[in-house]
């Protein structure tokens, strides 16, 4: 599973497993769900089919607060019990025998189904599921358990005005009145955590791959102009990754669909991608913020994650660290050599601090952070390719994927597939790459030195500002106009941007990319009188991010000239969080005699997005610009109360310490009490719990 967006790399979230019971081992499910979005409930019947290895007298699945209304085991009642979160069925059976069971139910998910917008009147509601390693039991009687692996056929039935799509070949649909049934098969097992479905108003664009795995990439309706930037290189992506691992993608057809509000930036479930529709972009917001990492990463899980599993969260690398590693290669192919090692060198420098912080990790620890799952992982695997030999690697890739398919594997079980590829003896590696807390920072420079000229001559500029008396930016001036590398010159601006002159600064602007210039944008603190108006051309620069820096530094400076700025961006919205609008609104707003005759409506405007028919990262950014200028209304503060309560762990915690922080005010103390006659049950108790 991929990082989320804005803290995409420091949130990991635990894995814990369930009993096991090995004994028995479920091979098929047929199930069949029904969804209603009004009162967010399931019903479901699922038809097992499952083999006992020895003989049993009970065993049991995962159910969180199910209600049951038929139980048959081999088409007969069966005595049962329910405790906890488990249906235990206790019947004796003997050795080796093939049994099926049916189990009809009704469930209201308390998570693991999202049902956004259904409660306003929101133009594209919206119905998705998240696994999450053992979430699925929410909804469907399954596994909490990675290593039972089953085939599942999932029959979904809803609204026919909406599309529901679902791992699988779509086989066939069915309409009865205004309800549709959509039919879904899987032709190879799964972990259950890996079963997923949306439901939304979608469109989808079909390519096929070189090898012929139809790509079926989904989008909303009103983003009909954004399916090409979204998506560019999806395909590419897809045919080098089935090249570089060697192993044919292992699933029936691979789908990307875009959700609101997701928990995380994507997840891979089997054949069948959720990502966050903040990655949903134009040509311009490509240069920001694109999918193709996301992409990339979610489609290396089809092979490492989904064909081959880990057995439990010891074992985690071979997932995360995998995925990342084969996402960068990937990025590498599409941007080039430059990209791919400027990446390794930021993850490396993060990798550093932590082992400096005393915070560093081993990768075999189960409660390691994302960032020793993810990053760590990429390392191990470019060393290790280092280490064993491109042939040889690529070897004891595609043979520990052959001899797993469709299994659990364990950290020992790579290792010994890598050591058989290239008859080295790895323990010496796995001890200091693998088992070391403190990441290898000197071997991993050592190696980037060898592999990136623009890294070497980073590092050989850094040792000549250390060691020579002359003046920074000559020095910096030589290694500039001697690189051709973007990276190199960013990293550059990023360290040094205090050394450097209005008149070096102004030689960027005119002659750097627009990717240096963004970095300048970003990085540069101050913007003087003799910068002012080659700043002021960053306002026309093909990035969102250039134009949401340049437009504050400028209005911040420059307040003789701020509505001309104001003026020269009004109608620009930016990414899909709004970036440039937001920003344009709260300036514009507080701006003295600017356009005072609509002042209302820029308040009105920025006050409307705390909603919650918008994005949490619109609402974020709303709830921010509000309270640090004007405050927040008594909608505003409902909106708050309701944000508290979000799926969202990261935007619920963002809702929540804002709300305590306005509650140190008595004033708005005072006003929460008046509104609590408008909140709902579940916003009442919280907001009593906070004032009470």
């Amino acid at each position: 599973m991929q990082k989320v967006f804005l803290s995409i790399l420091l949130c990991f979230f635990q894995i814990s497993f369930a009993q096991r019971q090995d004994k028995v081992d479920f091979t098929h499910a047929d199930v069949s769900v029904t969804i209603d979005p009004h009162s967010q409930e399931i019903t479901g019947s699922v038809h097992y089919t499952f083999k006992t290895h020895e003989k049993v007298s009970s065993f049991f699945m995962d159910a969180k607060a199910m209600e049951f209304s038929t139980v048959l085991l081999n088409d007969k009642k069966v005595k049962y019990t329910i405790e906890g979160n488990k249906i235990t069925l206790i019947k004796n059976l003997r050795k080796n025998s093939t049994n099926k069971l049916l189990l009809n139910y009704k469930v209201k998910p308390f998570q693991a189904v999202y049902f956004v917008g259904w409660d306003q009147k929101d133009h594209n509601p919206q119905i998705w599921t998240q696994g999450q390693g053992k979430y699925t039991s929410h909804w469907l009687p399954s596994f909490d358990d990675m290593t039972e692996k089953v085939e599942f056929d999932l029959q979904l039935t809803f609204d026919k005005k909406y599309e529901v799509i679902a791992n699988g070949v779509l086989k066939t649909t069915s309409i009865s009145g205004d309800l549709k049934t959509w039919n879904y098969d899987m032709a190879a097992p799964m972990s259950s955590y890996l079963l997923a479905f949306a439901i939304g108003n979608y469109t989808q664009k079909e390519e096929l791959s070189n090898s012929g795995i139809p790509l079926e990439m989904y989008y909303y309706p009103s983003d009909s102009s954004n399916v090409e930037p979204t998506y560019r290189y999806s395909k590419q992506i897809f045919d080098f990754l089935e090249g570089e691992i060697g192993i044919p993608y292992p699933w029936q057809n691979y789908k990307q669909i875009p959700v609101r509000d997701f928990l995380y930036a994507g997840m891979e479930n089997t054949g069948t991608t959720i990502f966050s529709d903040a990655y949903v972009i134009d040509s311009i917001g490509f240069v920001d913020r694109n999918y193709v990492n996301i992409n990339a990463h979610e489609l290396a899980h089809q092979w490492f994650g989904n064909l081959v599993t880990e057995q439990d969260a010891s074992h985690h690398w071979l997932q995360e660290g995998f995925a990342t590693y084969y996402a960068y290669l990937s990025e590498k192919e599409v941007f080039g050599d430059d990209h791919f090692y400027w990446k390794l060198y930021e993850t490396a420098q993060q990798l550093k601090e932590l082992s400096i912080a005393g915070k560093g990790e081993a990768l075999t620890d189960s409660k390691a952070s994302s960032l020793t799952f993810y990053e760590k992982g990429a390392w191990v695997l470019f060393m290790l390719r280092e280490q064993v030999g491109e042939k040889d690697y690529k070897k004891g890739i595609e043979e520990y994927l052959r001899k797993y398919e469709f299994q659990n594997v364990t950290i020992p079980q790579f290792m010994a597939s890598m050591e058989a590829a290239s008859g080295l003896d790895l323990t010496e590696f796995e001890r200091i790459w693998l088992e070391n807390t403190e990441f290898p920072f000197e071997l991993a420079m050592e190696s980037l030195r060898k592999h990136s000229p623009s890294i070497a001559t980073f590092f050989e500029l850094q040792r000549e500002l250390m060691t020579t008396k002359g003046a920074n930016e000559a020095i910096i001036n030589r290694f500039w106009n001697g690189s051709d590398s973007d990276f190199l010159k960013i990293a550059i601006l990023q360290h040094y941007h205090t050394s450097l002159s209005e008149s070096f600064l102004r030689k960027v602007i005119k002659e750097g990319s627009g990717r240096v210039r963004q970095a300048l944008a970003i990085n540069t603190p101050k913007v003087t009188k003799g910068l002012k108006s080659d700043f002021e051309s960053l306002l026309d620069d093909t990035s969102y991010v250039s134009k949401e820096n340049a437009l504050y530094k400028l209005w911040i400076y420059f307040p003789e000239d701020r509505g001309v700025y104001l003026d020269k961006i009004e109608s620009c919205i930016g990414l899909p969080n709004k970036n440039v609008r937001l920003l344009w609104l709260t300036l514009a707003m507080i701006t003295k005699d600017y356009q005072p005759e609509n002042k209302s409506d820029f308040y009105t405007e920025l006050s409307g997005y705390t909603a919650s028919n918008y994005s949490i990262e619109v609402r974020q950014g709303a709830f921010q610009y509000l309270s640090d200028t004007v405050g927040l209304s008594d909608q505003n503060l409902l909106d708050l109360v309701n944000a508290c309560l979000h799926h969202s762990w990261q935007f619920k915690k963002f809702s929540r310490d804002l709300l305590d922080q306005l509650l140190e005010s008595e004033n708005y103390k005072k006003r929460f009490n008046v509104l609590k006659e408008k909140l709902n049950t579940e916003e009442l108790r919280y907001i009593n719990s906070k004032t009470s």
